[in-house]
Order: C-alpha cells, then structure tokens, then sequence
C-alpha cells in the first residue's frame, strides 16, 4: 500500500476496480473508473467526502466528452478553446456515468486534462477516469506525489509520479447545461479568458447542494486558522502588534518579509505563480509552530480571484 506506481501498474489498478493517486496540471486526483459504482464509492470512502459532492470525470478526447454527455454547440467552442487544461465543463450527462459520481444530479462535471502522464492512463485504460483531489475532504490539495502518499498512502494502492502540478490549484467549472452559462468554480483558467469567448459570465460560487466540486463555503483546510487581509502593511501591523509574533505565519507575496515562519507565494508578483505554489505554502505554515497564518490576499484580477477564493474558504471555520 501507499507506494510509487509506473503507468502501467495504475492501468491494471484503475481496471481492477481499484483506486490510485494520479497527476493532473491542476492538482493530483484520486482516480477512479466512472462507470463502476463500487470503486467510486472507495473514493469517497477514502476521502472521507461526502456522498452530495459530484465528482469530476477526466477523459481524453472530445469524443470522449460526447460518449458521455450531451454536448452543445457552445459547450463544444469552449471545449476546443480551452482542453486540453485546467477547465471543467457541467454538461446533461448520459446514461453511462452513474448517479454517485454525479451526486444524483443530471448533469456531469467533465474535464480534459494537460497533463501528459494523466492522458496516457486515460488512453491506455480505456477509462473514464473519476478523480477528485487526492487528499482528505475539505483539507489543502496535493501538488506533488509525496502529499498524496502523507496523506492517503495507508489507504490507497499507489500513486503515480509525474513531478509537481504546473498549475497548482483546482480546475475552473463553468455549467453549460443551460442557455446561460455560468462559473461554479474559480481555478486555473482565468475569468478574462472565459469572457473572451462566452462574453460576460455570471458567477455562482458557493451552495450546500453543490452541482460541481469546490462549491461548499469551508474548504481547503491547512490545520491552522487563517486571518485574511486585503493590504500588506495592514497585515505586518498586525503582526508587530501582536504579543507573540514567532507564533504567527505568514502567506504573501511581492517584496520579500524578514519573518520565521513564511511563505512568499510570487516575490514579482506573478498571479499564475502565486497559485501554483498556494497549496505548498498552506501545507508548510500549516505543520509550521505557529497558532494563526496571516495572509494577504492578492489582486481580484487573474488567477488571483482563484486564489483569494481558496484562502477566503481556508479561513472559513
């Protein structure tokens, strides 16, 4: 249990009904066959997730996405716009996938991913590949194969190893069931670039009966509670002022802060930089000595609305 796996030793786990740690561009997801109820309930087992959140299904061409939901002539634009890569389309689902994975809705959250090693399993399995973030429900995802065997290596067969996740945090779902599309999940595809092809785009961010991942208002849990601030210099006065600052970390970005235990998202102020490396920075402050993270959020602009909403559920109790 809980060790490194070649490809093709994830294919024959994957076909067994088994389920396995795999990369994506995104984050690294805990796979799983889509059609087979038995190995999806292990998912949700394993992530201790409960049985209202859908699941995202991964597969590798947009024939694929046709073999499984109905696709519209807009929801296919977007598709050839954007996938490969970090975005999710909610679509009415077909008969194949069952009703777990979509949480009795009758829609289905689909992706295709970018990353090599993931479209690989997909191609050499035949599969279509359930997989949510490959960690404990409503704690921080995991970007490198180590987080996933730290975190669920007693419980699962393996995980694949395909180097730390390129962009770092969950993909962008955007619900393309109806004539009004709209956004369910900030992620790794910008808002802008959505708007340059579906124009203006509402957004829907939180619900309690979530129709896609990412939804529910506590999530993203590092161990460690969260004080956000808009500004930089209101964040080190807080800091200066308190009676214990070693006891405080710290999540920024830009200029570089002489503190113990910190974690400078992007010292240029890359937003894209910024959220790949947000899920590291959590995890190490999260087992740091300290009792609260301080954190500035970034720019509403960007992936920076991605990652701002990350840290705005992380410091939710």
């Amino acid at each position: 249990m809980g060790k490194v796996l070649s490809v093709t030793e994830a294919v024959n786990v994957l076909l067994k009904g088994q389920i396995v740690g795999l990369p994506t561009e995104t984050v690294y997801g805990l796979g799983a066959d889509a059609t087979n109820e038995a190995a999806i309930a292990e998912v949700f087992k394993a992530k201790n997730r409960p049985s209202f959140d859908p699941l995202i299904v991964h597969v590798p061409t947009l024939d694929a996405v046709k073999e499984i939901a109905e696709l519209s002539e807009a929801a296919e634009q977007l598709f050839l716009a954007f996938s490969p890569g970090p975005l999710t389309v909610v679509l009415p689902k077909k008969n194949t996938i069952p009703d777990l994975v979509t949480s009795g809705h009758a829609t289905v959250a689909v992706r295709i991913p970018a990353h090599p090693v993931m479209l690989e399993v997909l191609q050499s399995s035949g599969l279509y590949i359930a997989a949510p973030s490959a960690n404990p429900f409503g704690f921080a995802s995991p970007t490198t194969a180590q987080h996933v065997l730290d975190q669920l290596g007693s419980i699962i067969s393996g995980v694949v190893d395909g180097g730390p996740c390129s962009v770092g945090i969950e993909s962008t779902i955007v619900d393309m069931s109806s004539d009004a599309p709209k956004v369910l999940r900030l992620g790794g595809m910008a808002l802008e670039q959505l708007e340059r092809v579906l124009g203006g785009i509402t957004t829907e961010l939180s619900s309690s009966n979530p129709s896609a991942p990412g939804m529910l208002t506590s999530h993203y849990n590092p161990g460690t509670p969260l004080e956000l601030f808009d500004d930089r210099d209101a964040l080190l006065t807080a800091l200066k002022s308190n009676s214990n600052p070693n006891g405080i970390g710290i999540l920024y970005w830009g200029e570089t802060i002489a503190h113990g235990s910190s974690f400078n998202l992007s010292e240029l102020k890359s937003d894209s930089e910024a959220a790949c490396n947000l899920f590291k920075g959590l995890r190490l402050l999260g087992r740091a000595p300290v009792t609260n993270i301080y954190v500035h959020l970034l720019p509403e602009y960007g992936l920076g609305r991605a990652v701002n909403d990350r840290l705005q559920r992380a410091a939710n109790k």
